[in-house]
């Protein structure tokens, strides 16, 4: 039997996939529990620079939680929401860039995903939503807390409040997702940005999405005073002074994370 979550590494990107493509890639608590265990092993390999989330076969993304095996564990008080939790990296300090590659419905537990990851590229069939106040069921793994960060609170609460789906072009208008692309270009569109990423310094990398991150919420005057702090460890790197000898030396940089 197929896992519901496939992983696997290629040079400095690791591939994590929703893989249950007759359920619409919908994930049980065994899989959720896969993806945030899968984030945390590709966030400890030094070799991996970028993370690429996808899902199995040409109709979803993934379509949220498997509400057949998710709500009566949930109702019976047995379902180990902690484990459940890290699939969304509800506090989990994953500092890798992680590019949602949207190859079809997103939906529910799918954009809470989403909403996870930092940048997000949609074939143009992919379909975003949070259905649940449909069924009398509120988003709450992250949705609450971090769509009416991402995008104008007035869209945010239409999306929250009316469970109605929304095209990949009226996501891009919106700010949810970078953009669209054809179905057949999708991934090659993600790895070519994922390339620029891994061509990067890693660690200004990953320092610049920790410290947006931490920063986001502190006044503006406490968050100037923080900022320096984070890009300390980069300015001092080996990798900082490779970097300023290649742009010396018209040529590329070879940057080896530290």
């Amino acid at each position: 039997m197929e896992p519901p979550v496939l992983y696997k590494k290629e040079g400095n990107k690791a591939y994590i996939t929703f893989n249950r493509p007759k359920a619409l890639n919908a994930m049980t608590p065994e899989g959720f529990e896969m993806i945030g265990r899968y984030f945390l092993e590709a966030q400890n390999d030094d070799d991996i620079r970028v993370i690429i989330l996808t899902g199995t076969g040409d109709k979803a993304f993934c379509s949220g939680a498997d509400l057949k095996e998710t709500i009566p564990l949930l109702l019976e008080g047995k379902l180990d929401q902690e484990k459940t939790e890290s699939a969304m990296l509800k506090n989990i300090p994953v500092w890798k860039p992680i590019i949602a590659a949207v190859n079809g419905f997103c939906l529910a537990g799918g954009m809470e995903i989403l909403e996870a990851t930092d940048i997000r590229i949609a074939a143009d069939e992919a379909r975003f939503g949070l259905p649940e106040p449909k069924w009398s069921i509120m988003a709450a793994a992250g949705s609450l807390v971090r769509l009416v960060r991402q995008i104008p609170y007035c869209r945010a609460m239409e999306i929250l409040l009316t469970g109605e789906q929304l095209t990949a072009q009226e996501a891009k208008e919106i700010g949810l997702i970078n953009r669209v692309v054809a179905k057949e270009q999708l991934m090659e569109e993600v790895e070519r940005v994922a390339e620029i990423i891994c061509n990067n310094g890693p660690i200004a990398v990953q320092s610049t999405k920790k410290a947006v991150l931490r920063l986001l919420n502190l006044p503006m005057d406490l968050a100037f005073r923080e900022e320096w702090s984070y890009s300390e460890e980069a300015f001092k790197s080996e990798d900082s002074r490779e970097g300023i000898r290649a742009f010396i030396e018209k040529r590329s940089p070879n940057f080896i994370g530290k």
